[in-house]
């Protein structure tokens, strides 16, 4: 028996695929933007050397980043509102989960890139009298931030993916209307297919800008 295809069907429920992709990229700016944030004040932090800031952050950022999201994303919605005592909606519990996972790896792309420049940059501009905040805008960042900005970019497309997992908390994302769209017409093929392709329309020209944006920093 041959299988069918029709994708006519999914007409009907354009509107949402369209809910979905939005709730996806919303996601995706939303936590990449609060995750570069904190892990911007994380890499600053560890970077001063201050014990009393450092172990409590390097065990921060461990955890986040050797768990696998979907068991974060589940402790944080059914296990830390019995912890702190305050019921968390599942939007709320996403939001918290994908920054704080983006935020460590962030830290760890910035604080490495930070660290990968020489220390003779760090001694020639305090040799020039030039205070650490203007050492640090003028010299050391605008170095490190080429050897930042493609992994940082790789990052953000793993945010954009780590997003599909959001329909475990019935997060309305491209993912969960997915789900919706096929129980009501028992068609998941043509619905998975037709996520997957808005996923690659998304996420195709990101990873693209990555490639070119290595090669060229490289050059």
């Amino acid at each position: 028996m041959v299988y069918e295809w029709d994708f006519s069907f999914l007409w009907t429920y354009s509107s949402l695929l369209w809910v979905g992709t939005l709730y996806t990229i919303g996601f995706t700016i939303l936590t990449a933007v609060s995750g570069l944030t904190i892990g911007c004040m994380i890499a600053i932090a560890r970077l001063a050397d201050i014990k009393l800031l450092s172990v409590p952050l390097v065990a921060l950022v461990e955890i986040f980043r050797c768990t696998p999201v979907l068991v974060q994303l589940v402790w944080c919605y059914y296990a830390l509102p019995g912890l702190i005592g305050v019921e968390l909606s599942p939007a709320i519990a996403a939001f918290i989960t994908l920054t704080l996972y983006g935020g460590s790896f962030y830290a760890e792309i910035i604080r490495g890139g930070i660290a990968s420049i020489d220390t003779g940059q760090w001694d020639a501009g305090a040799a020039l009298g030039m205070r650490q905040g203007a050492l640090m805008r003028r010299i050391i960042m605008p170095q490190a931030l080429k050897r930042m900005l493609p992994p940082l970019v790789n990052q953000t497309v793993l945010q954009l993916k780590n997003t599909s997992l959001l329909s475990v908390l019935a997060v309305p994302d491209l993912l969960y209307q997915g789900q919706l769209i096929t129980s009501a017409t028992y068609r998941p093929l043509e619905t998975y297919t037709m996520i997957a392709v808005i996923y690659f329309i998304i996420l195709f020209p990101l990873t693209r800008f990555a490639t070119a944006l290595e090669r060229r920093l490289a050059r």
